[in-house]
């Protein structure tokens, strides 16, 4: 196979609001504005720049992490690189097949089965039947949806069509592979089994682009993070500082931003602490860490603060909050920040994200979350089954040694 790379040079793409022609009056004059539009990248009116200027490349063997806000622009590059849209300034080079999955099912016929979108998906990308045949076998086995296989795919569910959509695009030998949001669909066994086969298409020098809010995913998976806010590139370079960089903008937390006025208290800057009390992003099981919630309280106002603990594969591990605590921190005004400390960290190894809230008096209801936006990894020697190191001592004693003609506990005479 070819090596091959992701080439994006000056991206730009407008879109228009609202445009609708009715009727032959509205259509003539919007033609006519159009051919005698001055320059193609400036706007019009009711026009507006999904992207601006984008330019980068992903090299052979590189997982490129594209992260940002809803709206950023994430999904219409990649649509770009797939070639569903142009854009409408700038070029990109794709060489060889592109398996893309950018949106669950969007490519599936509907009244088509399991099977037949299988073969119509493998003669899009430009495979021959009997090359599609050969690994028929392949991508049911990985999808692990063969039982309904021969069934109109418009009778699957979504994490059905996100498993035979991801093994077609993963399987098919593509020379690029583009993925939006697989992970966000399916369950942490066929989540695992996705970081697994991209990792197996990276070494093989496959460029591969991961558009994704599972932060936890990214850093596992990817070689650059690319941070992306209203079209514009604001980062690209390592994978953590990548991840920091999207905690620190402000659109981080822009969920709950119309109601801070309303709520009268928004989360501030959030930090993971060491032994040190240096913000850290890896931590040994058995060290200290310490989540420090800011706040920014513009009304007085009475609240408790939570923190959730989830493993990479979305496994809840732990949900705190100072309610259950039993600790009131009174009416918060101002700005101030509030400490949560484990002193032990129990956990296995592996990558973890937190996500902190403010509750309202009664523990009940959100007056502002970040759901999990804070990614650390855990690194020990410990080799235990599941998400927690439990501290234990294991004793023996050998009754093997018993007195002549007496017999054995529990034995038979």
């Amino acid at each position: 196979m070819a090596r091959s790379a992701v080439v994006v040079e000056h991206i730009w793409k407008k879109f228009r609001r609202g445009e609708r022609h009715d009727s032959l009056r509205d259509l003539v004059p919007s033609l006519v504005r159009r051919a005698l539009r001055p320059q193609p990248a400036t706007l019009q009116r009711e026009e507006f720049w999904a992207l601006r200027d984008l330019s980068f490349t992903v090299n052979p063997g590189e997982a490129l992490g594209v992260i940002g806000p809803n709206g950023a622009g994430k999904s219409t590059l990649l649509k770009i690189l797939s070639r569903i849209l142009r854009p409408t300034v700038g070029r990109c080079v794709l060489g060889g097949r592109v398996g893309s999955l950018i949106e669950v099912a969007a490519a599936f016929h509907p009244d088509l089965t399991g099977r037949e979108n299988v073969f119509l998906q493998g003669a899009i990308m430009g495979m021959r039947r009997a090359e599609i045949a050969r690994k028929f076998d392949d991508i049911v086995d990985f999808s692990g949806v063969s039982e309904f296989i021969d069934t109109p795919v418009k009778r699957y569910s979504s994490g059905m069509n996100a498993r035979l959509g991801f093994s077609i695009a993963a399987h098919l030998d593509p020379d690029v592979l583009l993925v939006d949001e697989v992970l966000s669909v399916g369950d942490a066994g066929f989540q695992q089994q996705c970081v697994e086969r991209m990792r197996q298409l990276i070494a093989r020098g496959i460029p591969v682009v991961f558009v994704s809010h599972n932060l936890p995913a990214v850093l596992q998976l990817c070689t650059r993070v690319m941070v992306v806010d209203h079209g514009t590139v604001l980062f690209d370079g390592e994978p953590s500082a990548g991840v920091a960089e999207y905690r620190r903008v402000p659109w981080a937390r822009t969920t709950h931003a119309a109601s801070h006025d309303a709520r009268g208290i928004m989360i501030g800057r959030v930090q993971l602490l060491d032994d040190r009390q240096t913000d850290a992003a890896v931590f040994a099981a058995s060290s200290r860490l310490t989540v420090r919630i800011g706040y920014e309280a513009r009304l007085p106002v009475r609240g408790h603060f939570a923190v959730d603990i989830y493993s990479a594969d979305g496994v809840y591990c732990a949900g705190i909050n100072s309610r259950m605590d039993r600790r009131d921190f009174g009416v918060l005004s101002g700005r101030g920040v509030v400490d949560l400390a484990f002193p032990r960290l129990s956990l296995l190894p592996g990558c973890y994200v937190i996500s902190v809230g403010i509750l309202d008096a009664q523990g009940l209801g959100p007056l502002d979350v970040q759901h999990r936006a804070y990614p650390f990894s855990v690194a020990s020697d410990e080799r235990d089954l599941g998400v927690v190191h439990l501290e234990r001592a294991w004793r023996h004693e050998s009754y093997a040694s018993v007195s002549a003609g007496a017999p054995a506990a529990g034995g038979l005479e």
